[in-house]
Protein backbone atom coordinates (compact mmCIF):
# COMPACT_ATOMS: atom_id res chain seq x y z
CA UNK A 1 0.00 0.00 0.00
CA UNK A 2 1.40 3.21 -0.62
CA UNK A 3 0.27 7.11 -1.54
CA UNK A 4 0.63 9.10 -4.47
CA UNK A 5 1.79 12.50 -4.24
CA UNK A 6 1.19 13.84 -7.20
CA UNK A 7 3.70 16.77 -7.80
CA UNK A 8 5.73 15.66 -5.38
CA UNK A 9 8.65 16.91 -7.17
CA UNK A 10 7.81 20.15 -6.86
CA UNK A 11 8.53 22.54 -3.83
CA UNK A 12 5.75 21.77 -1.59
CA UNK A 13 5.27 18.16 -2.79
CA UNK A 14 9.16 17.52 -2.23
CA UNK A 15 8.46 18.41 1.56
CA UNK A 16 4.99 16.70 1.96
CA UNK A 17 7.17 13.73 0.47
CA UNK A 18 9.64 13.63 3.03
CA UNK A 19 6.63 14.01 5.83
CA UNK A 20 5.03 10.85 4.78
CA UNK A 21 8.14 8.91 4.28
CA UNK A 22 9.49 9.80 7.75
CA UNK A 23 6.03 8.82 8.88
CA UNK A 24 6.43 5.53 7.89
CA UNK A 25 3.92 5.99 4.74
CA UNK A 26 5.03 4.12 1.65
CA UNK A 27 5.30 7.19 -1.12
CA UNK A 28 5.26 7.32 -5.14
CA UNK A 29 6.07 10.36 -6.75
CA UNK A 30 4.21 11.01 -10.34
CA UNK A 31 4.76 14.58 -11.75
CA UNK A 32 5.09 16.04 -15.13
CA UNK A 33 8.33 17.62 -14.15
CA UNK A 34 7.11 21.30 -16.11
CA UNK A 35 8.11 22.87 -12.64
CA UNK A 36 9.07 20.11 -10.41
CA UNK A 37 13.03 18.53 -10.50
CA UNK A 38 13.96 15.03 -10.33
CA UNK A 39 16.58 16.13 -8.16
CA UNK A 40 14.01 16.69 -4.92
CA UNK A 41 12.91 13.10 -4.97
CA UNK A 42 14.53 11.11 -1.91
CA UNK A 43 16.58 7.95 -3.68
CA UNK A 44 14.95 4.95 -3.68
CA UNK A 45 11.80 6.34 -4.58
CA UNK A 46 9.56 5.97 -7.39
CA UNK A 47 9.31 8.81 -9.93
CA UNK A 48 6.81 7.86 -12.85
CA UNK A 49 6.80 11.03 -15.03
CA UNK A 50 3.52 11.97 -16.68
CA UNK A 51 0.42 14.49 -16.80
CA UNK A 52 -2.32 14.15 -14.61
CA UNK A 53 -5.00 15.01 -17.56
CA UNK A 54 -3.32 11.35 -18.68
CA UNK A 55 -5.78 8.46 -17.46
CA UNK A 56 -4.15 5.90 -18.61
CA UNK A 57 -0.73 6.52 -17.32
CA UNK A 58 -2.12 7.67 -13.70
CA UNK A 59 -4.25 4.34 -13.55
CA UNK A 60 -1.20 2.32 -14.59
CA UNK A 61 1.12 3.38 -11.85
CA UNK A 62 -1.75 3.48 -9.61
CA UNK A 63 -1.83 -1.05 -10.10
CA UNK A 64 1.65 -0.97 -10.72
CA UNK A 65 2.11 1.02 -6.79
CA UNK A 66 -0.37 -0.66 -5.33
CA UNK A 67 -1.59 2.91 -4.34
CA UNK A 68 -4.57 3.40 -1.62
CA UNK A 69 -4.36 7.15 -1.22
CA UNK A 70 -3.52 10.24 -3.04
CA UNK A 71 -2.16 13.63 -2.03
CA UNK A 72 -2.68 15.76 -4.99
CA UNK A 73 -0.72 18.67 -5.11
CA UNK A 74 0.32 18.97 -8.71
CA UNK A 75 -1.48 22.12 -10.43
CA UNK A 76 -0.38 25.64 -12.26
CA UNK A 77 -0.38 28.42 -9.25
CA UNK A 78 0.46 31.42 -10.73
CA UNK A 79 -2.14 34.28 -9.77
CA UNK A 80 -1.38 36.76 -12.63
CA UNK A 81 -0.53 34.02 -15.34
CA UNK A 82 -4.48 32.38 -14.55
CA UNK A 83 -5.45 35.66 -15.70
CA UNK A 84 -3.67 35.66 -18.57
CA UNK A 85 -4.50 31.41 -19.14
CA UNK A 86 -7.83 31.02 -17.98
CA UNK A 87 -8.44 27.76 -20.10
CA UNK A 88 -5.10 26.67 -19.55
CA UNK A 89 -5.74 27.02 -15.97
CA UNK A 90 -8.85 25.06 -15.93
CA UNK A 91 -7.76 22.52 -18.10
CA UNK A 92 -4.82 21.57 -15.93
CA UNK A 93 -6.44 22.57 -12.32
CA UNK A 94 -10.03 21.13 -13.39
CA UNK A 95 -9.74 18.72 -15.77
CA UNK A 96 -6.58 17.36 -14.47
CA UNK A 97 -8.56 16.69 -10.90
CA UNK A 98 -12.01 15.40 -13.06
CA UNK A 99 -9.35 12.64 -14.66
CA UNK A 100 -7.84 11.65 -11.17
CA UNK A 101 -10.89 11.15 -9.51
CA UNK A 102 -12.06 9.01 -12.61
CA UNK A 103 -9.46 6.97 -12.30
CA UNK A 104 -9.56 6.64 -8.68
CA UNK A 105 -13.05 5.66 -8.42
CA UNK A 106 -12.32 3.13 -10.78
CA UNK A 107 -9.47 1.75 -8.79
CA UNK A 108 -11.40 1.59 -5.97
CA UNK A 109 -9.04 4.29 -4.12
CA UNK A 110 -10.71 5.88 -1.51
CA UNK A 111 -8.54 8.74 -0.18
CA UNK A 112 -7.37 12.17 -1.13
CA UNK A 113 -5.30 14.76 0.44
CA UNK A 114 -6.09 18.16 -1.95
CA UNK A 115 -3.72 21.33 -2.61
CA UNK A 116 -6.17 23.88 -1.85
CA UNK A 117 -5.43 27.73 -1.23
CA UNK A 118 -6.49 30.94 0.46
CA UNK A 119 -6.87 32.37 -3.15
CA UNK A 120 -10.72 30.89 -2.75
CA UNK A 121 -11.14 33.48 -0.48
CA UNK A 122 -10.97 36.59 -2.08
CA UNK A 123 -10.85 39.68 -0.55
CA UNK A 124 -12.19 38.88 3.01
CA UNK A 125 -13.27 41.61 5.00
CA UNK A 126 -13.03 39.41 8.56
CA UNK A 127 -10.34 40.26 11.11
CA UNK A 128 -9.91 36.23 10.72
CA UNK A 129 -10.43 33.86 7.98
CA UNK A 130 -12.00 30.45 9.04
CA UNK A 131 -13.41 27.91 6.41
CA UNK A 132 -16.94 29.08 6.63
CA UNK A 133 -15.68 32.86 5.56
CA UNK A 134 -17.81 33.17 2.11
CA UNK A 135 -15.54 32.32 -0.92
CA UNK A 136 -15.91 34.92 -4.01
CA UNK A 137 -11.90 34.56 -5.96
CA UNK A 138 -10.42 36.70 -7.56
CA UNK A 139 -8.36 34.62 -9.97
CA UNK A 140 -9.02 31.70 -12.35
CA UNK A 141 -6.39 30.07 -10.11
CA UNK A 142 -8.88 30.81 -6.74
CA UNK A 143 -11.54 29.42 -9.31
CA UNK A 144 -10.06 26.36 -10.03
CA UNK A 145 -8.88 25.45 -6.31
CA UNK A 146 -12.53 26.32 -5.03
CA UNK A 147 -14.48 23.90 -8.07
CA UNK A 148 -11.70 21.53 -6.72
CA UNK A 149 -12.79 21.28 -3.73
CA UNK A 150 -16.56 21.20 -4.78
CA UNK A 151 -15.76 18.37 -7.29
CA UNK A 152 -14.27 16.36 -4.45
CA UNK A 153 -17.49 17.08 -2.34
CA UNK A 154 -19.46 15.92 -4.67
CA UNK A 155 -17.27 12.68 -5.13
CA UNK A 156 -16.87 12.04 -1.55
CA UNK A 157 -20.98 11.85 -2.06
CA UNK A 158 -21.46 9.94 -4.79
CA UNK A 159 -19.13 7.41 -4.64
CA UNK A 160 -17.66 7.31 -0.57
CA UNK A 161 -14.41 8.94 -1.31
CA UNK A 162 -12.57 9.96 1.84
CA UNK A 163 -11.39 13.37 1.42
CA UNK A 164 -9.80 16.50 2.86
CA UNK A 165 -8.77 19.99 1.25
CA UNK A 166 -6.42 22.00 2.93
CA UNK A 167 -6.13 25.65 2.07
CA UNK A 168 -3.13 26.84 2.09
CA UNK A 169 -2.15 30.73 3.30
CA UNK A 170 1.19 32.23 2.58
CA UNK A 171 4.31 29.50 2.43
CA UNK A 172 7.94 29.68 3.36
CA UNK A 173 11.13 28.87 4.52
CA UNK A 174 12.63 24.98 3.65
CA UNK A 175 13.37 21.98 5.42
CA UNK A 176 16.55 21.63 4.39
CA UNK A 177 18.82 24.19 1.67
CA UNK A 178 18.78 22.45 -1.39
CA UNK A 179 14.87 21.89 -1.26
CA UNK A 180 14.25 25.33 -0.96
CA UNK A 181 11.55 27.67 -3.36
CA UNK A 182 13.97 28.48 -6.47
CA UNK A 183 10.38 30.74 -7.93
CA UNK A 184 10.37 34.35 -7.28
CA UNK A 185 6.80 35.10 -6.71
CA UNK A 186 6.81 35.57 -3.34
CA UNK A 187 7.50 38.18 -0.68
CA UNK A 188 11.04 36.69 0.99
CA UNK A 189 12.38 35.41 -2.25
CA UNK A 190 11.19 38.52 -4.10
CA UNK A 191 12.80 40.43 -1.49
CA UNK A 192 16.19 38.40 -1.90
CA UNK A 193 16.23 38.78 -5.81
CA UNK A 194 16.17 42.68 -5.26
CA UNK A 195 18.67 42.54 -2.57
CA UNK A 196 21.15 40.56 -4.45
CA UNK A 197 21.04 43.05 -7.54
CA UNK A 198 21.89 45.76 -4.91
CA UNK A 199 18.08 47.22 -5.26
CA UNK A 200 15.74 48.41 -2.43
CA UNK A 201 13.68 45.75 -1.56
CA UNK A 202 10.11 47.32 -2.77
CA UNK A 203 6.78 47.33 -0.77
CA UNK A 204 3.13 48.12 -2.79
CA UNK A 205 0.71 50.08 -0.81
CA UNK A 206 1.79 51.89 2.67
CA UNK A 207 -1.75 53.36 2.61
CA UNK A 208 -4.23 50.30 4.01
CA UNK A 209 -6.33 50.26 7.02
CA UNK A 210 -3.67 48.30 9.18
CA UNK A 211 -1.62 49.43 11.85
CA UNK A 212 1.68 50.14 9.77
CA UNK A 213 -0.34 50.56 6.26
CA UNK A 214 0.97 47.85 4.63
CA UNK A 215 -0.96 44.55 4.22
CA UNK A 216 -1.13 41.82 6.80
CA UNK A 217 -0.92 38.34 6.10
CA UNK A 218 -0.63 34.59 7.38
CA UNK A 219 3.17 32.95 6.82
CA UNK A 220 3.56 29.28 7.56
CA UNK A 221 6.32 27.36 7.28
CA UNK A 222 6.51 24.98 3.76
CA UNK A 223 7.81 22.37 7.06
CA UNK A 224 4.05 22.85 8.71
CA UNK A 225 2.45 22.58 5.75
CA UNK A 226 4.15 18.73 5.19
CA UNK A 227 3.37 17.93 8.53
CA UNK A 228 -0.46 19.14 8.08
CA UNK A 229 -0.41 16.68 5.02
CA UNK A 230 0.68 14.26 7.30
CA UNK A 231 -1.93 14.36 9.58
CA UNK A 232 -4.97 14.51 6.88
CA UNK A 233 -3.63 11.24 5.72
CA UNK A 234 -3.65 9.39 8.95
CA UNK A 235 -7.21 11.06 9.86
CA UNK A 236 -8.26 9.67 6.48
CA UNK A 237 -7.06 6.16 7.53
CA UNK A 238 -10.21 5.62 9.91
CA UNK A 239 -12.77 8.18 8.63
CA UNK A 240 -15.97 7.25 7.28
CA UNK A 241 -16.95 6.66 3.49
CA UNK A 242 -18.31 10.35 2.43
CA UNK A 243 -16.07 12.21 4.78
CA UNK A 244 -15.10 15.48 3.42
CA UNK A 245 -13.06 18.18 5.54
CA UNK A 246 -12.20 21.41 4.19
CA UNK A 247 -9.87 22.69 6.42
CA UNK A 248 -7.49 26.52 7.07
CA UNK A 249 -3.46 25.70 7.02
CA UNK A 250 -2.05 28.92 9.08
CA UNK A 251 -0.57 29.71 12.33
CA UNK A 252 -3.45 32.09 13.10
CA UNK A 253 -0.76 35.12 13.65
CA UNK A 254 -1.08 38.02 11.00
CA UNK A 255 2.32 40.34 9.68
CA UNK A 256 2.65 42.51 7.99
CA UNK A 257 4.41 43.33 4.84
CA UNK A 258 6.42 45.65 6.41
CA UNK A 259 7.47 43.95 9.30
CA UNK A 260 8.36 40.98 7.00
CA UNK A 261 10.90 43.20 5.19
CA UNK A 262 12.65 44.07 7.91
CA UNK A 263 12.84 41.26 9.80
CA UNK A 264 14.39 39.61 6.31
CA UNK A 265 16.59 42.77 6.01
CA UNK A 266 17.93 41.38 9.77
CA UNK A 267 18.53 38.08 8.65
CA UNK A 268 20.33 38.82 5.76
CA UNK A 269 22.68 41.23 6.72
CA UNK A 270 21.22 44.78 4.70
CA UNK A 271 21.04 47.77 6.16
CA UNK A 272 18.45 49.41 3.32
CA UNK A 273 15.06 51.60 3.64
CA UNK A 274 12.29 49.84 1.28
CA UNK A 275 11.13 51.61 -1.89
CA UNK A 276 7.03 52.15 -1.46
CA UNK A 277 5.35 51.75 -4.65
CA UNK A 278 1.72 52.17 -5.86
CA UNK A 279 -0.74 49.47 -4.57
CA UNK A 280 -1.54 46.27 -6.83
CA UNK A 281 -4.50 45.89 -7.83
CA UNK A 282 -6.51 42.90 -5.66
CA UNK A 283 -4.62 43.03 -3.16
CA UNK A 284 -6.92 42.69 0.54
CA UNK A 285 -5.41 44.82 3.34
CA UNK A 286 -5.68 41.48 5.55
CA UNK A 287 -6.08 37.75 5.16
CA UNK A 288 -5.41 36.05 7.99
CA UNK A 289 -6.10 32.62 8.80
CA UNK A 290 -8.74 31.08 11.58
CA UNK A 291 -6.59 27.39 12.29
CA UNK A 292 -8.94 26.18 15.21
CA UNK A 293 -10.52 24.01 13.45
CA UNK A 294 -7.73 22.01 11.65
CA UNK A 295 -6.32 21.75 14.96
CA UNK A 296 -10.03 20.03 16.55
CA UNK A 297 -9.77 18.06 13.72
CA UNK A 298 -6.25 16.71 13.31
CA UNK A 299 -4.90 17.45 16.34
CA UNK A 300 -2.62 19.86 14.28
CA UNK A 301 -0.51 23.07 14.78
CA UNK A 302 2.20 24.84 13.29
CA UNK A 303 5.79 24.52 15.01
CA UNK A 304 7.48 27.48 13.18
CA UNK A 305 7.79 30.86 14.07
CA UNK A 306 8.80 33.60 11.27
CA UNK A 307 13.02 34.06 12.10
CA UNK A 308 12.55 29.94 10.93
CA UNK A 309 10.96 30.11 7.53
CA UNK A 310 13.20 33.71 6.69
CA UNK A 311 16.70 31.64 8.39
CA UNK A 312 15.61 28.72 6.29
CA UNK A 313 14.59 30.25 2.84
CA UNK A 314 17.76 32.75 2.91
CA UNK A 315 19.69 29.83 3.00
CA UNK A 316 18.18 27.70 0.22
CA UNK A 317 18.40 31.30 -1.39
CA UNK A 318 21.96 31.07 -1.10
CA UNK A 319 22.26 27.10 -1.97
CA UNK A 320 20.45 28.04 -5.28
CA UNK A 321 22.22 31.05 -6.16
CA UNK A 322 25.70 30.91 -5.48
Amino acid sequence: MSWLVTGGAGYIGAHVVRALMRGGESVVVYDDLSTGSADRVPAGTPLVVGSVLDAERLAQTIRDHDVTGVVHIAAKKQVGESVERPLHYYRENVTGLQTLLDVMTAAGVDRLVFSSSAAVYGMPDVDLVTEDTPCAPMSPYGETKLIGEWLIGAAARAHGIRAASLRYFNVAGAGSPELADTGVFNLIPMVFERLEAGEAPRIFGDDYATPDGTCVRDYIHVEDIATAHLAAARRLQDAPAGTSLVLNIGRGEGSSVREMVDRILKVTGHDVVPAVSERRPGDPARVVASADRIHRELGWSAGHDLDDMIESAWEGWRHHHQ
